[in-house]
């Protein structure tokens, strides 16, 4: 039942991502749905200034 899963907005795609299990320990912290977006996050924060 994924519609029951606590879910999140990607910070650098802005696309939706729900939990998954190897989150459960560090869910508040995550804030990026893949590992490629993690590594864009430099290119979209330097894109604002």
């Amino acid at each position: 039942m994924p519609s029951e899963l606590p879910s999140k907005i990607c910070e650098v795609c802005k696309l939706p991502f729900n939990w998954r299990k190897k989150w459960r320990k560090n869910w508040n912290e995550v804030r990026y749905c893949s590992e490629k977006c993690r590594r864009n996050k430099k290119t979209e924060s330097s894109d604002k200034h």
